[in-house]
């Protein structure tokens, strides 16, 4: 660690160089890629395809698009009863998507805000900020929600992004089948199968944050029925920006590593195996709290967090309507934050079981079990009690889909059945009603109850907050939020009304309407003060004590359309509107934006060019910065490409972004004390396959 004194000359100095090392690295590399092939090997008739072009598939096509979160297993778009989007391989490639929270901004419904150059905040349907608790991220089965603070240290999520398959988005309550935690919604981040990702893959970006990110892939086949890839990546970013143009040494590089292997031993059977590894280091600004003047310190600290996962699944296929899956997955990660250190290891284990029962009934049933321990060392900003636990979650699920008028009516009912070791038994039932009158629309309800488990920090960690002195006759006072072991979950009963219509061959809507019940919000409760003689100087506490303090109510709505007013020019709007109430009233209420739009055009052009941009405009949000509230202001953002295809095996792009701002911010951290900005960027990037 040390002190913070970079000045604003240094800093601005340092964003002149980047902008330099950016043009003369991208015009090299261009030259680089292009010549690359040609030397590598002559020309191929067989070269690898590139990813889909969604722009030639009709709407009809697109609804018809299959997706696996809402029930867990394949039905399309048109009939699932859920309120659902997805992001697909070919919305990463035009938009010049470099990090998975990123491709996340044009989901209706989620609030994606960045808190610097690292971290991102991202919620569903309201109660966002730097640990958003209420939103469960899957890759590939695998859940990254963690346990510790809430949420998901999303920078520790990458891969390569072209072998990644589609990202599936559920707006509102899935823990019917996913579990606790999904309360507002789930991510469920799907990579492809290693037999479509054959060959060779190299990318690399360069711009004014990647200096520069480098992809490497090979896939390859072992024998007829069994297919491997493995790939490793590097990146190096660096930091945004202060209120006053400065860079906030904020900066983060990594490295990681992994494979996949599918093995089909039979046309019934699939097994997968799987794993990755990274090491990712960041700069962290963290304000330390101090008992004498000035009260405060700002440290610069040098973070590395390493981690690694390896996954394995094997499903038996023996009917179209009947399948059995077991899957187990262990996940190993260190990670650093409020200058305290986490190590944490989980083994998990599932069982999936589907089968049809007297023609009309769907069964699917399963069990997990998923242990986890951890190890904390304390901080001058956080102490833990105790400094390691082990943590046991057991649960079981049902579900029965129901046709009641077939190719017209059908019911959807289940429930997980949880035990944890916070608050014991838990019950998450859900119902779903579909209703197809006709090929081309649907209209779906739910009616569903979900819960949120308290995380480590809420029940055991004690947290040195904001230092101040009243007057100079009194003593020093200090803030510190301890933790609750009583604390008990967080509910929420959610009722959902949808709608989906292809009125015409270009045209689509898909609507859906909620309204969510909360109870047994956390937050933290102030306490009576008292004076502390110990650390010296002797000092008043004024303690906070994380409680189920609040209830409330959110409701709104979300609207998407896609229109293809010519053959080869699709756009895609999306609108949508929040409303929170909370009682007593809460900064909670404003963390999320009330409007939120977006509009994404993609164009094929003459000559294999592309045109693609996105608009966004996200209203202002008022958010807690430990001693106060702060408000960030309402912001428009645009962000504009050009693709070539020069040849079938290369792409080369380049982007421009947040076209209308200088810079703006998204968010705050909770322990950061330079609000960052996100500043106007370009970034090019350069994709081979062969």
């Amino acid at each position: 660690m040390k002190r913070v004194h970079t000045s604003t000359q240094n800093r601005n100095t340092a964003c002149d160089l980047r902008r330099k090392r950016f043009r003369l690295c991208f015009v090299t590399s261009l030259l680089v890629a292009w010549l690359l092939p040609v030397s590598v090997a002559p020309a191929q008739e067989a070269l690898k395809p590139r990813a889909p072009n969604f722009v030639d598939l009709s709407l009809e096509e697109l609804m018809d698009v299959a997706v696996t979160t809402v029930s867990k297993k394949e039905t399309t778009l048109l009939e699932a009863p859920a309120a659902i989007s997805i992001v697909t391989q070919d919305d990463l490639r035009r938009l010049g998507i470099t990090t998975i929270p990123e491709a996340l901004r044009s989901v209706p419904g989620l609030d994606i805000a960045r808190i610097d150059a690292n971290q991102w905040a991202v919620s569903s349907r309201g109660f966002n900020g730097q640990n958003a608790n209420k939103l469960l991220v899957l890759v590939d089965g695998r859940s990254v929600y963690t346990p510790s603070f809430g949420g998901v240290f999303w920078n520790a999520q990458d891969t390569v992004l072209e072998d990644l398959d589609r990202i599936e988005v559920i707006r509102g309550p899935g823990a019917t089948l996913w579990g606790s935690n999904a309360v507002n919604g789930v991510i469920n981040i799907i990579s492809k199968n290693s037999k479509d990702t054959q060959g060779i893959l190299a990318s690399t970006s360069l711009g004014t944050e990647d200096q520069p990110s480098v992809s490497f892939r090979y896939g390859g086949q072992l024998a007829p029925n069994l297919t491997y890839r493995a790939y490793a990546k590097y990146f190096n970013r660096e930091g945004l920006v202060d209120s006053h143009g400065g860079n906030t040494e904020d900066g983060w590089k990594s490295i990681r590593a992994g494979f996949r292997t599918d093995w089909e031993p039979s046309k019934q059977e699939l097994v997968t195996f799987q794993g990755d590894y990274y090491s990712l280091h960041t700069q962290e600004n963290v304000a330390v709290p101090s008992l004498v003047y000035p009260f405060s310190r700002e440290v610069e600290a040098d973070i590395h967090d390493r981690g690694g996962n390896a996954l394995a699944r094997w499903t038996r296929t023996f009917s179209t309507d009947s399948h059995l899956s077991i899957q187990a997955y262990f996940d190993y990660f260190e990670h650093e934050q409020d200058l305290a250190i986490e190590k944490r290891k989980t083994a998990d284990i599932q069982l999936e079981h589907g089968f049809k029962v007297l023609r009309i009934n769907d069964v699917l049933w399963g069990l997990e079990y998923r242990f986890t321990t951890d190890e904390f060392t304390d901080s001058p900003v956080a102490t833990w009690a105790p400094n390691s636990k082990d943590l046991h979650l057991f649960t079981a699920f049902l579900q029965d889909e129901i046709t009641l008028v077939p190719d017209r009516l059908r019911l959807t009912v289940g429930s997980k059945f949880e035990h944890n070791d916070y608050t014991g038994f838990e019950i998450q039932p859900s119902g779903r009603l579909l209703w197809t009158p006709g090929a081309h629309q649907s209209i779906w309800t739910s009616l569903s109850r979900a819960i949120s488990t308290p995380s480590r920090v809420e029940t055991g960690a004690q947290i040195n907050n904001l230092v101040f002195q009243p007057s100079p006759f009194v003593p020093v006072a200090q803030t510190v939020i301890f933790g609750n072991p009583n604390l008990q979950s967080e509910k929420v009963t959610a009722y959902e009304l949808g709608y989906r219509v292809e009125p015409a061959h270009n045209l689509s809507f898909d609507a859906a309407a909620f309204y969510n019940v909360y109870e047994g919000i956390q937050n933290p409760v102030a306490g009576t003060p008292y004076f502390a003689p110990s650390p010296a100087p002797g000092h008043l506490v004024v303690p906070l004590t994380w409680e189920n303090a609040i209830s409330g109510q959110g409701y709104g709505t979300e609207l998407s359309v896609q229109w293809k007013p010519l053959k080869d020019w699709r756009l895609i709007a999306s609108y949508s509107w929040l409303q929170m109430h909370l009682t007593p009233a809460n900064v909670l209420q404003k963390a999320s934006p009330e409007h939120q739009l977006s509009l994404r055009s993609y164009v094929n052009l003459p000559w294999n060019f592309e045109f693609n941009s996105a608009a966004y405009f996200v209203d202002q949000v008022e958010l807690s910065n430990g001693s106060g509230t702060v408000v960030i202001p309402a912001y428009i953002r645009v962000d504009a490409g050009l693709v070539w295809h020069p040849k079938p095996s290369l792409e080369v792009g380049i982007w421009g972004q947040n076209l209308l701002d200088n810079q703006h911010p998204e968010s705050n951290s909770y322990y950061n004390p330079i609000r960052t900005e996100i500043p106007r960027s370009v970034v090019g990037k350069i994709t081979w396959r062969y």
